[in-house]
C-alpha cells in the first residue's frame, strides 16, 4: 500500500473519529407493561384460557395530545376461546380490556379490538383479535397512575336466517318410523326436493340451536296429521296442514310452507320439538334459524379475564407545553456565559437582581372522570384540585417514568408523535467544545501530511 494511500486511510480514521463524538438528541422512548391473564367461563369454558398482553406506553406525554396505549395479545397456554354452535360466516369476537387511571386523572381508558369469523360449528377454535388500541386526551399537566384491570371477551353472533335441511342429522334428531324421501316431485316445491315423512302418532323430530327464533317448514296438503309444536316448555302450539294460513281446507300439495313461526325468543339455547298427534303422515322440509341483529353483546358467551400478574401501578407524567413566547432570560453579571432557558420552561420575567422567576398557580374544580366521544376515544379529566408553580431552570428536566416492579420492560420506540423534535440533550457549549476538538483532530492529520512530504522531499522526491 502506498504512503499516500496510508496517509489519506489515517486523515479518514481522524474525521471518523471526531464525527462519532457528536451527539444527537436522545430520542423519547415508550415501555412495555406486560400483563397476565386468566379467562372463564363463555366460550372460555370453565378451564381458564391464559393470554399474555404487552401495552406499549409511551414515557413522554404532553398537555393536549393523546396517550396512544397499543396492546398485543398472545395465548400462554393451549387451550382456546370455541365457538358455542352452528353459525354462518360474520360471526364476531370482541375484546375490551381496561386500564384505570388515578392520580391527578380519574377515569377507566378501555382498548377495543375485533375479528370477524368464517363459518362456524360447534367447539371450533375462534379468531382473536392480534392486537387493541385506546387512546386518552390529556388535557392538564400532572403524574398518572394507571392499573391494568379486568378484560372480556365476547362473542357476537351474525344477524339473520339459518335454513337447517331435514336431512341434516347432525343437527335434527328423529324418534319414531321417520321416512327420508330424497327426490319428491318439483311440483311439490319441496326446500332441495327432499322431505322426512313419520305417518305414526307420537314420532317426534328435535332441534336445539342459539338465536332469536325459528320456524317448521313443512306441506300443506289434504290427509295429514295435526302437528304439536313445542318451543323449550311451551307445548300450547298446533298446526293443522290440511288448511291454509286462513282457515280454509286445501286441496293442493304445497311443500316448503312455514307451517310455524316464533321470532319473539329471547337470545340463547332453545329446543323445539314436532310431534305427531294423529296416526297420519306429517313432514318435515326443514327448519329456519332467525338471530337478531344485537345492540349488546350477549352475556351468554362472555369470557371474563382477571389479572394474574402485573406492577400494582405504573406513574408517567404529563409535562407542559412547549416553545417559550418571550426571549431566554440572561444574567446582569458580565463575567457570566448566557443562559439558555430549555424550550420546556415557560417564558421568564427578568429583575434588576438579574434572577429570572416566573410562577403560575392554577385550581382546578372537579370534572367528570370521562367523557366517551368515540367509542374508542375516552376524554379523561382532572379528578380534583390541582396546583402546580412551575420555576424556571437553567438545565433541561426529562420528563421521569417511575416503575413500580421489574416487570416493566423498556424497549426504544422511537420519538413521541407530538409535532416536535425531543429537547436537546445539551447545551450549547458542549456542542462547540466537541466541534473544536475534531477540528484539532482533523488539523493534527493534515499536519501529519505536510511534514511527511517535506522530508521526503529531501530525501530524493515523492514516489
Amino acid at each position: 500500500m502506498s504512503r499516500w494511500r496510508k496517509a489519506l486511510i489515517a486523515a479518514g480514521v481522524g474525521m471518523a473519529a471526531s464525527a462519532a463524538l457528536v451527539m444527537t438528541p436522545a430520542e423519547a422512548e415508550s415501555f412495555n407493561l406486560v400483563v397476565n391473564y386468566s379467562c372463564t367461563g363463555g366460550i372460555a369454558g370453565n378451564n381458564p384460557v391464559t393470554i399474555k398482553a404487552r401495552v406499549n406506553i409511551p414515557t413522554v406525554v404532553e398537555v393536549g395530545s393523546a396517550m396512544n396505549l397499543s396492546w398485543t395479545l398472545e395465548y400462554t397456554n393451549t387451550r382456546r376461546f370455541l365457538s358455542p354452535d352452528y353459525f354462518e360466516a360474520g360471526a364476531l369476537t370482541s375484546i375490551v380490556a381496561n386500564m384505570k387511571l388515578d392520580g391527578a386523572w380519574n377515569g377507566v381508558l378501555e382498548a377495543h379490538g375485533t375479528q370477524e369469523q368464517s363459518a362456524l360449528q360447534p367447539n371450533v377454535r375462534l379468531e382473536t383479535p392480534a392486537g387493541l388500541s385506546s387512546s386518552a386526551h390529556l388535557t392538564e399537566e400532572g403524574v398518572i397512575q394507571l392499573r391494568p384491570q379486568g378484560m372480556t371477551v365476547d362473542f357476537i353472533p351474525p344477524a339473520g336466517v339459518v335454513t337447517i335441511n331435514n336431512d341434516e342429522l347432525n343437527r335434527i334428531k328423529y324418534q319414531g318410523p321417520w321416512v327420508h324421501d330424497p327426490a319428491t316431485p318439483v311440483e311439490y316445491g319441496d326446500h332441495l326436493r327432499d322431505v322426512h315423512t313419520s305417518p305414526q302418532v307420537d314420532s317426534t323430530a328435535r332441534i336445539d340451536f342459539l338465536g332469536t327464533g325459528f320456524e317448521y317448514i313443512g306441506r300443506r296438503m289434504p290427509g295429514v296429521s295435526k302437528v304439536r309444536v313445542r318451543v323449550d316448555d311451551d307445548t300450547t302450539g298446533v298446526v293443522d296442514p290440511t288448511k291454509t294460513e286462513s282457515g280454509q281446507p286445501t286441496n293442493a300439495i304445497n311443500g316448503n310452507v312455514s307451517l310455524w313461526k316464533r321470532v319473539d325468543l329471547p337470545y340463547g339455547k332453545h329446543t323445539v320439538i314436532i310431534r305427531n298427534l294423529d296416526n297420519q303422515p306429517i313432514h318435515l322440509d326443514a327448519f329456519k334459524v332467525h338471530t337478531g341483529a344485537m345492540i349488546e353483546p350477549p352475556t351468554l358467551h362472555r369470557a371474563n379475564c382477571v389479572v394474574t400478574s402485573a406492577p400494582d401501578v405504573v406513574e408517567i407524567t404529563v409535562k407542559g407545553h412547549d416553545a417559550p413566547t418571550s426571549p431566554p432570560p440572561t444574567t446582569s453579571d458580565p463575567t457570566n456565559s448566557p443562559t439558555i432557558t430549555p424550550p420546556t420552561s415557560p417564558p421568564a420575567t427578568n429583575t434588576s437582581t438579574g434572577t429570572p422567576t416566573n410562577t403560575a398557580t392554577g385550581t382546578n374544580s372537579p370534572s367528570p372522570s370521562s367523557q366517551y366521544t368515540h367509542p374508542g376515544i375516552v376524554i379523561v379529566g382532572p379528578g380534583g384540585t390541582s396546583t402546580t408553580t412551575p420555576t424556571t431552570s437553567t438545565s433541561a428536566t426529562p420528563t421521569v417514568t417511575k416503575y413500580v416492579r421489574p416487570q416493566v420492560v423498556k424497549t426504544p420506540k422511537g420519538g413521541v408523535n407530538t409535532g416536535e423534535a425531543p429537547d436537546p440533550p445539551m447545551d450549547s457549549g458542549a456542542y462547540t467544545l466537541i466541534a473544536g476538538g475534531s477540528a484539532m483532530i482533523m488539523g493534527s492529520a493534515a499536519g501529519g501530511l505536510v511534514l511527511w512530504r517535506r522530508r521526503a522531499a529531501h530525501a530524493g522526491g515523492v514516489k
